[in-house]
């Protein structure tokens, strides 16, 4: 029989077992005088000591203004060190930090809100900063009598509890409240952290939003648990700002997605930056070329960059890459399973666990799913079965040592004259291409076929390039199935504010500019 495509991430070192608050002060105790927090854009810079006390007079503040456990606290703003402290302040009240996208609008804002139950939002004014710990102090003195009364209600929280709510993009229907808890990031982060090697001696570069996972937990809890320095270089990301913190603060880990990386890869004053002090970081948040890994180890000198591969729902990492890795393997896959949890890929149709080596969509199941979507019964059952195990969408394989390679979305996956075709396969080829710097192939409707293939390609700096030389460059090479029938270049993609490539957007606007019908693909599917 063969082999089944599943794996358990038996580890030697145990879950934690305790709130993000009591971690915090053990890290605290152990490390007062170590660096906790660099706002580079603000000028602010806080001791474990420091960031401790300050976490407390907000907490204080929002306990005197009535704040209680369960309560919901909403935080929206772009990267700046008064979104941490709420981070810690609302963990240790055992209030639910709602993550609001810097992004929404008045209708977005209003659902999620709403639908979460928010009694305060904390936001910063437009274009300039805003000091959250004075504005909680003019609604309560704050004193520090309340810090002993902050520690005991800490004491009645357990780690089970939910802690976080963050609302997943979706592009259909509203979005969905993820529902986290202590247990779920903190102890994601904290292995996140323990396989990137994170002792106190480490500067944790992070361009990556607050409000998204990889901010948050891949960021500040995989520092905190460390006792390593949180460094944000700017309130939204900024190639030239991210370079320039690494270099002035001696970062040791630099995060980002592909698109954030290309960016500073590409940028003019690349080379005016020195990169000696950096050893490793995470690219994660969309599919990561192999060209782009190479160029970061080669030209950055990142010799232990990590691929994390995961889901908001998912707390949010479920497989990563170990920091000894091969160049092959930190390239071509999204790692191994990470401690403490299981995954499995299965026949979506069937439901049975595939054989090793085929492609499958990617379940997870351990500490790390979320207690559900927050007051979203229907839903939360659609994504999590009856054994817990959170499906993902994504289409993947496994290898005989465990290793998993992400192929697409099952949303994503083309329907060409009844052949399965991945984009990412394809994409991974293209960027093969000299003159690309970045692509994405979708599919888009067609009379014949269903469906049919389409790349939207980003050149690097100076290069000119025409649609059959992007084909001729396929021919021979892939199926021919698999090459794109149009080619479009752009100068950019849309995204969400996390970085990811908006693919339904690019179809709508490829649909409409080349007079496509769109009934095509639903009459032969």
């Amino acid at each position: 029989m063969a082999r089944l495509s599943y794996e358990h991430g038996a580890f030697d070192k145990p879950l934690i077992g305790e709130t993000i608050g009591h971690n915090l002060e053990r890290t605290v105790a152990r490390n007062p005088d170590g660096e906790a927090l660099v706002s580079c854009h603000q000028g602010v810079r806080y001791s474990y000591a420091e960031f401790n006390e300050a976490v407390d007079r907000l907490a204080s503040g929002m306990l005197a203004g009535g704040l209680s456990k369960g309560d919901r606290v909403g935080v929206w703003s772009t990267n700046c060190a008064e979104w941490a402290l709420v981070q810690y302040a609302t963990a240790k009240l055992g209030v639910v930090l709602v993550n609001i996208n810097p992004s929404y609008r008045v209708s977005e804002l209003e659902y999620a809100l709403g639908q979460s139950g928010c009694r305060w939002i904390v936001a910063v004014a437009e274009n300039h900063g805003s000091d959250f710990v004075a504005m909680v102090e003019q609604v309560a003195a704050g004193d520090d009598s309340y810090r002993d009364e902050v520690l005991a209600g800490m004491d009645k929280l357990d780690f089970d509890d939910p802690i976080n709510i963050q609302y997943t993009s979706g592009t259909t229907g509203f979005p969905k409240g993820a529902t986290l808890t202590h247990h779920n990031i903190l102890n994601n982060g904290y292995f996140i952290g323990d396989l990137l090697g994170y002792t106190e001696r480490d500067r944790v570069c992070i361009p990556v939003p607050l409000y998204h996972c990889f901010g948050m937990v891949l960021g500040n809890l995989a520092a905190t648990t460390h006792g390593a320095c949180i460094v944000y270089p700017a309130g939204t990301f900024d190639p030239v700002a991210t370079l320039q913190a690494c270099s002035e603060e001696r970062c040791t880990s630099l995060y980002g997605v592909p698109t954030m990386f290309i960016a500073e890869l590409g940028h003019e004053r690349f080379s005016e930056f020195d990169y000696s002090s950096l050893r490793t970081g995470i690219m994660a948040g969309s599919p990561c070329p192999i060209e782009v890994m190479k160029r970061v180890t080669s030209e950055m000198g990142i010799d232990e960059m990590s691929i994390c591969f995961g889901m908001t729902e998912t707390s949010p990492v479920t497989t990563q890459t170990r920091r000894e890795e091969t160049l092959e393997n930190r390239c071509g896959t999204v790692g191994q399973v990470h401690p403490h949890v299981e995954v499995k890929i299965i026949d979506p149709e069937t439901g049975r666990t595939v054989p090793r080596g085929e492609p499958g969509e990617f379940l997870a199941r351990g500490y790390v799913v979320m207690q559900g979507y927050w007051n979203d019964p229907e839903r939360t059952a659609q994504a999590i079965d009856q054994q817990r195990w959170m499906h993902t969408g994504d289409l993947a394989t496994m290898d005989e040592h465990g290793y998993v390679r992400v192929v697409g979305r099952i949303k994503d996956m083309v329907i060409r004259g009844g052949e399965n075709v991945y984009p990412r396969e394809i994409e991974e080829f293209l960027y093969t291409h000299p003159k690309v710097a970045d692509v994405q192939v979708f599919g888009v409707p067609d009379e014949r076929y269903g469906e049919e293939l389409m790349a939207w390609i980003v050149l690097r700096p100076g290069e000119q390039c025409s649609e059959e030389e992007i084909r001729e460059f396929c021919r021979g090479q892939i199926a021919h199935f698999k090459i794109p029938r149009y080619v479009k270049f752009v100068d950019s993609y849309p995204m969400t504010v996390t970085g990811k490539v908006q693919k339904f957007k690019m179809r709508e606007t490829a649909v409409q500019d080349l007079g496509l019908d769109e009934a095509a693909t639903i009459a032969t599917a």
